[in-house]
């Protein structure tokens, strides 16, 4: 039983935000749904698909969120309704084809759920989609609790069919990934019929063609309809305001903001003094509604995460009807009251309230916070830094890439890419990694520099890749690069699933998202395809893998493409045992007196091995070792020892 799917109208229910997603794209009827996986909205896709034979649904993972969102359009063609989710990368990557989405608009009703990362809790970067909705004139949502989550979605749906374009709901990690109590809907009957219809008159949005051309018919159009999302915001049910009526303060938020808003103005005792503006339509701004809160007081504090949208464009609206609001002072982040980077949390609010009402509020004691302060450096807590999983084939990989750009001589380099390999910049994989920029660019900008030979530039130059990413956006600048004779070394990390997001399916697997079998694409063949040298080897195997990257480095110019295949240590089929039972033989390790400078320890750093600081030997954690085997090779004293498990 799906809870998801099977709890019956009127119950309540502990969801997380993205599965709350879920549940109200199920109670609207969605009937497509795709997307590429990506912290923090992976949940939302992972969900439907566990329902989507109850729910008469098709979903997939698609390569890439281009694609995702075109699969997902072709079901609102259908008269279907539909969904795709993403990060806010993603929505970079799909930006293409919303821009001529938005022009030709949309039948069935279709959503875009990007959910956004600030503070970079799971990403390497901050980007905003807000301004994508503003910039391709969408109208956009922003739930601020799990319930609003949920029917907000649903809402979404009917409003995007009521205007007939795409609507985006903006989730942040703060909601999809935290959990909250939802009331469920009813779910409508399964029974569907998709159609595209095509055949009627060229500029009939229901049976013409989908097309943003004639641009400025479909230009006008559009913004009528942007026009009148403005003018139903105006009374949507999800923009609430809770406060007196003359308040000191006007706190105008959204999103996540909301609950920080809420709970700062609880603990400081402020609610007779302080008004909370909650806005659920974030773009196009409610101008009246917006207008008649403006002139219940003269200072307006606006809460909102990362950058200032929507403070911007509110005070452009004060400027607009500063003669019937008179002149406002404005509290946010252009005036450094709030930061512009990062996420905000209650502490935020809290101390910006007390800056502009004056008051004295401590939420601790001075001493308790600067003995927090001191923990890292006071050895107190235990250290911890970024590092591969024990027994990571990455780890395996990057020793070997190390040691064949050591061997080689000429300064060479990674770049690097989008995934654990990231990594790679930090001790945990020798710092061999010196770019890493979107997805695909690994790829891209070793491409560009494999063209600068005729500037006397000599570096041998290794990008690499994981085997999702190759599908995800590798591929053109593999084709770039071969066309245009690029001299440079892919290694493609194939550690066989979407494994930092969950192992979601990929095409070089022979499963989709539903679970069904289904055709794998091979990679080699792939990049054999394009005219590449291609060899594959086993990332435990340190010395083959070596020799073959000296071997391509130094091979005839052009693409050459290692791919080095082991499986992601962390899998469900990895997990069911040990290939080798580890030990250490204290008799030959003796520590510092080795002249390998503790070599398992400092710079190999897999966390199965643990340095004895008593005993000045290297011991292994049991707990934790899953018996890959690589440390024996390492270990130039042989002190390291395996045994195939099972083997007395």
């Amino acid at each position: 039983m799906s809870e998801l799917f099977d709890g019956k109208e009127g119950t309540q229910h502990l969801l997380m935000g993205n599965e709350a997603i879920a549940r109200g794209a199920l109670e609207a009827g969605v009937r497509v749904a795709a997307g590429y996986p990506g912290t923090p909205s992976s949940e939302i896709i992972e969900s439907l698909a566990r329902v989507a034979d109850k729910a008469n649904m098709y979903v997939e993972w698609s390569v890439n969120e281009k694609v995702a969102m075109e699969v997902a359009a072709a079901g609102s063609f259908a008269e279907l309704r539909s969904l795709t989710a993403m990060k806010q990368n993603g929505v970079n990557v799909a930006s293409d084809f919303l821009l001529h989405l938005a022009g030709s608009g949309t039948r069935g009703g279709m959503v875009l759920v990007p959910c956004e990362d600030p503070g970079a809790l799971s990403s390497i970067n901050e980007g905003e989609s807000r301004y994508f909705a503003r910039m391709m004139e969408l109208p956009l949502l922003e739930p601020g609790d799990f319930q609003e989550v949920k029917d907000m979605v649903k809402w979404a749906f009917e409003l995007s069919e009521e205007l007939r374009m795409l609507v985006v709901l903006r989730s942040v990690t703060r909601l999809s990934h935290a959990s909250g109590m939802v009331t469920y809907g009813p779910l409508p009957p399964r029974e569907a019929t998709a159609r595209f219809r095509h055949e009627g008159f060229v500029l009939d949005p229901q049976e013409g063609v989908l097309i943003s051309a004639p641009v400025g018919y479909k230009h006008e159009l559009q913004q009528g309809k942007i026009r009148k999302a403005r003018e139903m915001f105006e009374n949507s049910p999800f923009n609430t305001y809770t406060g007196p009526e003359k308040p000191e303060v006007l706190i105008i938020t959204s999103s996540a903001c909301t609950l920080y808003s809420k709970e700062a103005v609880h603990l400081l005792g402020l609610k007779d003094r302080v008004g909370i503006l909650k806005l659920g339509t974030t773009w196009p701004l409610p101008v009246n509604l917006l207008t008649r809160y403006l002139s219940l007081t003269d200072t307006i504090f606006i809460v909102e995460e990362v950058i200032p949208f929507m403070e911007e464009n509110i005070k452009v609206i004060a400027a607009e009807r500063a003669a019937e609001i008179g002149i406002k002072k404005f509290y946010g982040k252009n005036d450094g009251t709030l930061p512009m980077v990062g996420e905000l949390n209650p502490d935020f609010v809290i101390g910006a309230l007390c800056k502009i009402l004056n008051i004295e509020y401590k939420a601790r004691p001075d001493e308790y916070t600067q003995a927090a302060q001191n923990i890292p450096f006071t050895g107190e807590a235990p250290h911890r830094e970024l590092t591969f999983c024990p027994g990571c084939p990455h780890r395996a990989s990057f020793w070997s890439i190390h040691n064949a750009l050591e061997l080689d001589g000429r300064k060479g380099f990674v770049c690097g890419d989008i995934g654990c390999y990231a990594m790679a910049m930090l001790p945990t994989g020798f710092s061999v990694v010196k770019t890493v920029h979107a997805m695909g660019s690994g790829s891209g900008i070793a491409s560009g520099f494999g063209k600068l030979g005729q500037f006397h530039f000599d570096q041998p130059i290794v990008a690499v890749c994981g085997d999702s990413t190759f599908f995800h956006t590798a591929i053109p600048a593999l084709i770039n690069a071969r066309h245009h004779k690029a001299d440079f070394t892919l290694v493609i990390l194939d550690n066989s699933g979407t494994a930092m997001t969950g192992f979601q399916p990929h095409p070089g697997l022979d499963v989709n998202a539903l679970g069904d079998t289904v055709p794998s694409i091979d990679i080699a063949d792939v990049c054999r395809s394009m005219g590449a040298r291609v060899e594959v080897r086993d990332p435990f195997d340190l010395e083959e893998t070596r020799k073959v990257l000296n071997e391509l480095m130094e091979d005839e110019e052009g693409l050459k493409v290692l791919i080095l295949r082991q499986i992601c240590t962390l899998s469900p089929e990895k997990k069911a045992g040990k290939k080798y039972e580890m030990s250490i033989n204290e008799e030959i390790c003796i520590g510092e007196n080795c002249g390998c400078n503790r070599l398992c320890t400092r710079i190999f750093r897999c966390p199965g091995l643990v340095w004895d600081t008593e005993r000045q030997v290297t011991k292994l954690d049991e707990v934790i070792c899953i018996g890959c085997g690589v440390c024996a090779d390492i270990c130039p004293a042989g002190a390291i020892q395996r045994k195939e498990a099972g083997i007395s």
